[in-house]
């Protein structure tokens, strides 16, 4: 005969698995059992620009600094692998899965906000708190206490059943409820596909990230350029990266969800030259409910400009000249960097024309070190069989006429 505190924490599962979480599990309010490792690759540096992680170090230490007098975290999974991407095509940029439909964090706190209501209602009196990776809160540590999966080579939490591509929650609460027991084993093995396919090399150890070489953390969370030497790496990668996942064994089952709202509202690419004549409205007015506006309108008009750049797509070579004109100094630089990359006479010209007339003295540097680096390898090229220019080859081995 079950008491009535199991029959309380079965209740509870029930719930959030009616509510679409998969898996549920249920873990202790502790000290996560590697916040000193968390502490370690903070001070690395590895985090990059996102220093609201070390202005809440210490808030990480403990659940507490969520919820006071927590003591139990239902921890929940919420698949969001949909359709399968489209074939690339010049012209337009990919997005990572998880960004294609409605921001998930409006979504999933509805859900949490429903079953924290039905926690209240079984354990009167109790507190509860739902997040979505808004809080100081190690939610891939807590996860794996409460049996969901364990944390990767790439540093995701994986489920042998639904594979990775699941969005993390919890709801924290007050209520003494049923634990389980944590995930003790590790089903990578000597698998390091995920480390060798990186474009960057961001994985640089098994469960190591550093972030500032991340496509997701380059293309999203950077607000300033995208640092030279990685631009090339982001290929056609519009928004976020996928590539550690994709390559990864345990994914190759991972079943589809059905939730409408994380179905694909722009296809699994966008459109990439006709973002250049979008107003500040238009682009608030198709984004802003979706993970995309994260990288707001000065991220998203630099990362079309580099895939553009990339592809050497010479159709958007109107539509970069006008980025040149944008009043934003990170897309003027984008866009002339993209131009010189293309290497059409057309294409460079507009980049010389406006490299003494540009207003900021940065984007001026910029633009004539873009031009010397051609004119470096075009001399180079003249005199051997060297790489050849930008925009003289192709993309991904397809000629772009």
């Amino acid at each position: 005969m079950p008491s009535d505190r199991e029959e309380i924490t079965r209740q509870i599962r029930k719930a959030a698995e009616d509510l679409g979480f998969a898996p549920v599990g249920i873990c202790s309010a502790v000290e996560p059992p590697h916040f000193s490792f968390f502490v370690e690759w903070l001070e690395k540096g590895f985090h990059g620009e996102m220093k609201y992680l070390e202005r809440r170090r210490e808030a990480y230490a403990h659940p507490r600094s969520v919820l006071e007098g927590v003591r139990t975290i239902v921890m929940l999974g919420f698949p969001y692998r949909t359709v399968e991407p489209s074939p690339s095509a010049v012209g337009k940029g990919r997005i990572s899965r998880y960004a294609w439909g409605k921001d998930y964090h409006d979504l999933i706190r509805s859900k949490l906000k429903s079953l924290g209501q039905t926690v209240k209602e079984l354990c009167p009196g109790s507190e509860t708190r739902g997040v979505v990776d808004t809080a100081p809160l190690l939610e891939r540590e807590f996860a794996q206490l409460a049996g969901l999966g364990w944390i990767g080579k790439n540093t995701l939490l994986i489920n042998p059943r639904l594979g990775s591509w699941l969005f993390l929650a919890a709801l924290l609460t007050t209520a003494d409820l049923v634990v389980d027991r944590p995930f003790e084993a590790n089903h990578c093995g000597t698998c390091t596909a995920c480390l060798r396919a990186c474009p960057t090399g961001a994985l640089v150890a098994p469960y190591v990230l550093d972030a500032r070489r991340c496509l997701s953390y380059l293309t999203i969370e950077l607000r300033g350029p995208i640092p030279q030497e990685w631009r090339s790496s982001v290929d056609d990668w519009f928004f976020g990266c996928d590539i550690c996942q994709e390559v990864c064994p345990w994914n190759r089952r991972a079943p589809v969800s059905g939730e409408p709202s994380l179905m694909p509202r722009w296809g699994t690419h966008v459109e990439l030259i006709e973002l250049f004549q979008w107003s500040d409205e238009q682009f608030r007015s198709a984004f802003r409910d979706m993970p995309l506006w994260r990288a707001k309108r000065r991220g998203l008009l630099r990362n079309a400009a580099i895939v553009l750049g990339n592809q050497r797509c010479r159709e958007a070579v109107p539509a970069l000249t006008r980025g040149l004109e944008d009043s934003d100094p990170v897309v003027r630089e984008a866009c002339g960097w993209a131009l010189v990359e293309i290497a059409t006479e057309e294409a460079v010209s507009a980049v010389r024309a406006r490299m003494d007339s540009d207003p900021d003295p940065w984007v001026r540097e910029q633009l004539s070190r873009h031009l010397d680096r051609i004119m470096q390898i075009t001399a180079c090229h003249d005199g051997a069989e060297e790489p050849r220019p930008p925009g003289s080859g192709s993309w991904k081995s397809r000629e772009n006429t």
